[in-house]
């Protein structure tokens, strides 16, 4: 049996549903049911015991997306991003072409898809985002202050990308591209400006590489008469845009360009999210699908220069053996997670928006597609291109590949001076990337934003409160921003991109969902064997109308935490000091930083664990039953059948007929 509270106060007791029937209500198994009949004072007691106040009537009700493609277009536009550009095609070249795509799929469909899934569909079930969500099972509530932890930091540097490509976007309007030529006031005698100087300088007696992709010079100012040449493209972007010091404890002074670029790029995010997925909804549209027809652009151009084949065949021929190194492995588990843009939370705030009866298991498998091949389509786009430089040079594609910012701010930019009409394919581009970061970062503030207006709805969903905080976040992490806007603003981005948001903050956090859903879900109320993997597969039947094939829930309790945790041990087994460039290395008071940055979110599950059952009233068993028992919302469905948002309904276990242990067995 199941304790409810009706809409006007009186308790009731009801019988368990069938699995898989509801009455419209999410999950079919906790509100309305058969056969109702007054609880008892003990029974009441124990409900209120669990049970959450119910919020004032007058609160306006969530708000959901208006049209049907306004959530997969959110989902491309937030997980879609630079990592697919600048990321995928270079650890694809790197770890064995074509051989690459095989422990990347192997991932992708033991990890990434289920816990994507699982994302969407949590945020969907419970309309909740990404940090009250995880009432589903209150033990870990943790996880959702975890990836709000991971998405703050992510937001607070992710935008600078936007502002560095606002920069170039804005110097690409003249007749002649400013990283083409030498002879600025950035430039230094080592400067080579075009493809006849650096086949002279190849013959000089400094011995010299054609372009040093590696960024080797970290000090501009460095001289040495057999150094390396640099490039015109490299000497813009330290010497020019970053101004770059010697070094973590030389943060320089202020660089106002980069300071009003950043200015920019947070006023655009705010009027991308202001009004809620309304607004939100619409944006997407332009920002999702715009860097789609650049892409083709770029597509068409590049496949028809010449030297193109030269770099699609460095990109996608197979190297068998390169699949026995363990690191290939890692980096295609840790692509697949940095890709999906999994364990931040802001997947279930979007989730969280969709009507109840929502298809997301559909949804799921659209995007998957559309992810997967914007990555393909991205390395070819880059190293046709990248291949047509190399041959211009005379080099092989190896020595001008590059992967992150020196591939959109050094690489491609100087690939671009070599085409005619450079200036036009220099806009296209850097519009591109802007629109690519632009939605990554407006879904990831919104998933912020979601998670802290679920917690005080009172507050953050009546009048114009939602747009003062959303101002003030934005502002708050603007002025936090300005660290990345000194002349050692590069050194700290590196910091915050290698431990904040990294690849073992993600996979510890996806570690713990998934066996949250797998194998706890639903313990404290458990009927039979529903509970785990198995009752979240009757709440999705209940959304969608069927349960997905057996192959999702097997990830969820097996596959995907063997996965995650492997990759894990792997990283921390495999850890080197962070280094800037290959050549400087972070002192141990920026690499303790970092640290913290990284530990700042993953403590947050433990301490979550520890504080729970510290505060829950009870005997221990008492208390590890109530903190597995779901405190499921309601929520006001079209069809009426819940009512309005709010009151928190706990389950308590009663008696276990035989149609209750037949049914609930999957």
């Amino acid at each position: 049996m199941s304790l409810a509270v009706d809409p006007d106060g009186t308790v009731t007791e009801t019988s368990p549903l069938a699995p898989g029937e509801n009455n419209g209500s999410p999950g079919g198994v906790t509100m309305d049911g058969p056969a109702t009949k007054t609880a008892s004072k003990a029974d009441e007691a124990e409900l209120n015991r669990v049970a959450a106040p119910p919020v004032e009537d007058d609160l306006p009700e969530r708000e959901t997306w208006i049209g049907k493609l306004d959530f997969i277009l959110a989902l491309v536009g937030f997980s879609v991003g630079l990592g697919n550009v600048w990321r995928f095609p270079y650890l694809c070249y790197k770890n064995g072409g074509g051989a690459f795509l095989i422990p990347y799929f192997i991932f992708l469909l033991g990890a990434g898809i289920p816990t994507f899934f699982l994302e969407i569909a949590l945020g969907q079930f419970m309309s909740l985002g990404g940090l009250k969500a995880w009432n589903l099972c209150p033990l870990f509530s943790g996880i959702g202050m975890a990836s709000m932890v991971i998405v703050s930091f992510l937001n607070m540097y992710y935008v600078m990308v936007m502002g560095w490509a606002l920069h170039y976007f804005f110097a690409s309007f003249t007749s002649e591209l400013p990283w083409a030529t030498c002879g600025n006031w950035w430039n230094t005698d080592r400067c080579i400006a075009s493809d006849e100087e650096i086949k002279k300088a190849e013959n000089s007696t400094m011995n010299s590489t054609l372009l040093n992709v590696t960024m080797t010079t970290v000090a501009p100012n460095a001289t040495n008469e057999n150094a390396t040449r640099i490039a015109a493209s490299l000497e813009y972007w330290n010497n020019r845009v970053l101004q770059i010091s010697g070094g973590l404890d030389q943060p320089g002074s202020m660089q106002w360009e980069l300071i009003l670029c950043l200015l920019l790029a947070w006023i655009i995010v705010y009027f991308c999210i202001f009004k809620g997925v309304k607004s939100t909804g619409r944006v997407v549209y332009f920002t999702a699908l715009f860097p789609y027809v650049v892409l083709f652009i770029l597509l068409i151009r590049g496949v028809t220069l010449q030297g193109a084949d030269i770099g699609l065949e460095f990109y996608l021929k197979p190297n068998i053996t390169r699949l026995g190194d363990p690191q290939v492995w890692m980096d295609a588990g840790t692509q697949v997670f940095f890709s999906y843009s999994i364990g931040l939370g802001s997947l279930i705030a979007l989730g969280s928006y969709n009507k109840f009866n929502n298809n997301c298991h559909r949804d799921a498998i659209v995007f998957a597609f559309v992810n997967t091949g914007t990555s393909l389509l991205s390395g070819i786009v880059i190293f046709s291109v990248l291949g047509h430089m190399a041959m211009q040079q005379g080099v092989s594609v190896g020595e001008v590949a590059e992967s992150g910012p020196g591939l959109v701010f050094i690489v491609y930019p100087k690939a671009v001076t070599l085409m005619p009409l450079s200036p036009l394919w220099a806009i296209l581009f850097f519009f591109m990337v802007l629109l690519l970061g632009l939605d990554s970062e407006f879904c990831g503030v919104e998933g912020f934003v979601t998670s802290c207006q679920d917690m005080y709805p009172h507050i953050l969903r009546r009048g114009h409160n939602r747009e003062i905080f959303i101002a003030v976040v934005c502002f708050v992490k603007f002025l936090i921003g300005l660290a990345f806007c000194t002349q050692g603003g590069m050194y700290v981005f590196q910091l915050f991109d290698n431990y904040s948001a990294s690849g073992m903050t993600l996979l510890w956090v996806t570690f713990f969902q998934a066996i949250c859903i797998g194998w706890f879900y639903g313990l404290g109320d458990r009927v039979g064997w529903n509970f785990g993997s198995t009752k979240f597969y009757w709440d999705i039947k209940s959304m969608v109308g069927f349960r997905p094939i057996i192959w999702i829930k097997i990830c969820w309790m097996v596959v995907t935490p063997i996965m995650t945790m492997g990759i894990f041990i792997f990283s921390l087994v495999k850890y080197q000091r962070p280094t800037y460039n290959k050549t400087y290395t972070y002192p141990p008071w920026g690499e303790a930083i970092g640290w913290l940055m990284a530990l700042a979110s993953m403590v947050m599950i433990p301490i979550g664990f520890v504080y729970n059952i510290l505060t829950t009233k009870g005997t221990f068993s008492e208390r590890i039953h109530t903190l597995l028992t779901p405190i499921y919302t309601k929520r006001k469905e079209e069809n009426g059948a819940v009512g309005e948002e709010a009151n928190a309904i706990a389950m308590v276990d009663g008696p276990k007929t035989d149609h209750d242990k037949q049914g609930n067995m999957l």
